[in-house]
């Protein structure tokens, strides 16, 4: 391992005024869990531990080091580290809680991403938390669940700066919560869709998109477990139970395991594992909605148990499934279906910065047919009625089973997202004709202030917009454009449920990592009852989010 990294970075904002109440000592220290950016392919970096005795420094390694070789010891919870280091001398340097390589503007305002700062022996910027022996072994190393928690960044959960997190040596946790308000105008509207669905105008208006709430955090075991809990009021729960007409669901509950460095147990409610646009969240996507097809094909939410895992150098994820819904209905496990899930992605080309990559995928998910079968969706706007419907008279039909495969394809630089995704789904029904369902979707995104959207190689999906620099720092906050074209095919066999094509445009602003203003305008092709009706309508959201 070089012993200097040649980097040094001193915020002038840092520099100038120190810290009168100095609870660290930042010349006899140990500073766990840091990354050194240093280039090694397939990694962040490379996550070390750092002693520092009588302002020297002494050991850079990526072996454990005990907390007792030092007076005091921080974790720098998986940080960024950009300095002076060189064995035998003082050190001076920053830490920061996100990764310059991904987004050049966080050098640019240093003092707001910086966790803490030394500068010739002198401490200047420290929110870190002090490691404490019995705790050392209870530190979870970056969150190990296949997806993140609804509505919370992978690492929100660790950041004890936050008001709403809580600690304990046996539980920690941070609660979080999200309210997306909405207003509908349907634009136009031809006499051939008024046939087909009724009227839009009745659906003007605005309304409480989705009240949601819940906590993550850790069970403290030696390798800790992860937990998730989140609910909603059912008013607003499209892409989670719609069906269900109580008026709360709780839509996760769920254990994630570590088996090993590489592998996790997932156990209760939560997203099959199935297609990058699904698992993601919504507050994730260039649009405000799922595609039709996301939403009519493959459900949100199912109970069961998920094993994933990654492999060559992290650049292959996969996970595999188990479920019955029989614990959340409130049935008997024999009266429910049972369904077999499992996903593969593959990057077979990252750039030597990661800043280039293109994402590879594809997914299964067969189900017995236990309970029936109902495919059907809204036009990509939450108020709207059912567009395309593949049912009995709007109940489930009958099948013996249904077998879904699903492709997907991303590629990202810098700023820059182009996806795809399709999927085909097959019915063993043969008095209904053993129909054929398809869908897919095509989805581009620019986020024109320059920001590049992180890749989970655990779960094989793309982050959130990152915010370079906030409103209440001066700067415009994070802006996307996207546009999407979705279709939806569930019209064959002796079911008419309708072919639907939807063209997108969507425009988003990221103020604050946790306020967004987005808008979103669709143009609607319905093929249903042998006609052909077009219908067009805008949306605007507001997303408040509390991490």
């Amino acid at each position: 391992m070089k012993n200097v990294l040649r980097i040094f970075l001193c915020s002038g904002a840092l520099c100038m005024s120190a810290v009168l109440a100095q609870s660290v000592d930042p010349q006899n220290l140990l500073l766990k869990n840091v990354y050194l950016l240093q280039e090694r392919e397939g990694t962040k970096g490379v996550l070390v531990n750092i002693l520092i005795r009588d302002n020297k420094l002494e050991i850079i390694t990526e072996d454990k080091v005990r907390v007792d070789e030092s007076i005091m010891a921080v974790d720098a919870r998986n940080g960024f580290l950009l300095g002076q280091l060189k064995i035998g001398e003082t050190p001076s340097f920053i830490i920061l809680n996100q990764d310059p390589r991904e987004n050049f503007e966080i050098l640019l305002d240093t003092s707001f991403f910086t966790v803490f700062a030394v500068h010739n022996g002198r401490l200047f910027e420290n929110n870190l938390k002090e490691v404490e022996e019995e705790e050392e072994e209870s530190e979870l190393r970056g969150w190990t669940a296949y997806a993140p928690p609804p509505m919370a960044l992978p690492m929100s959960y660790q950041d004890a700066t936050k008001w709403n997190r809580w600690e304990t040596k046996y539980v920690s946790g941070i609660f979080i919560a999200a309210v997306v308000l909405d207003n509908q105008q349907w634009i136009s509207q031809d006499s051939n869709s008024e046939q087909q669905v009724g009227d839009m105008e009745t659906f003007d208006g605005g309304e409480i998109r989705g009240l949601r709430f819940g906590a993550a955090g850790t069970l403290n075991f030696k390798k800790p477990w992860i937990y998730t809990i989140a609910g909603a009021t059912n008013e607003f729960d499209k892409g989670f139970e719609t069906e269900n007409l109580d008026s709360f669901t709780l839509f996760d509950y769920r254990l994630d395991i570590p088996l090993s460095d590489k592998i996790n147990l997932s156990v209760g409610k939560q997203k099959e594992p199935i297609s990058m646009e699904r698992i993601m969240s919504m507050i994730q996507l260039p649009m405000q909605e799922r595609t039709s097809v996301s939403d009519a094909l493959m459900p949100s939410r199912n109970v069961g148990a998920v094993i994933s895992g990654t492999a060559l150098d992290q650049r292959m994820s996969w996970a595999g499934g188990v479920f019955n819904d029989w614990f959340d209905t409130g049935d008997s496990f024999s009266d429910g279906a049972n369904q077999i899930v499992g996903r593969v992605t593959w990057l077979p080309f990252i750039s030597e910065d990661e800043s280039n990559l293109l994402h590879l995928g594809f997914g299964l998910r067969h189900t017995d047919a236990n309970e029936g079968l109902r495919y059907s969706t809204q036009p990509e706007f939450n108020k709207a009625p059912l567009y395309v419907d593949a049912s009995n008279d709007g109940a489930p039909f009958a099948a013996d089973s249904a077998m879904l495969y699903q492709l997907e394809a991303s590629w990202r630089k810098g700023p820059y997202w182009l996806a795809a995704e399709y999927v085909s789904n097959d019915v063993d029904a043969s008095a209904l004709g053993d129909p054929h369902f398809t869908g897919y979707h095509v989805t581009a995104s620019w986020i024109l202030s320059g920001e590049m959207r992180g890749y989970n190689r655990r779960a094989g999906i793309l982050g959130p917009v990152p915010v370079a620099k906030t409103v209440n720092q001066g700067g415009w906050g994070a802006w996307e454009v996207g546009v999407r074209w979705s279709d939806i095919d569930l019209t064959d066999g002796l079911i008419d449920g309708g072919e639907m094509d939807i063209l997108s445009f969507g425009l988003s602003w990221w103020l604050t990592p946790v306020f967004n203003f987005n808008m979103n305008y669709r143009v609607i092709t319905l093929d249903r009852f042998g006609v052909e009706g077009d219908s067009s309508g805008f949306n605007a959201r507001v997303l408040l989010l509390l991490e």
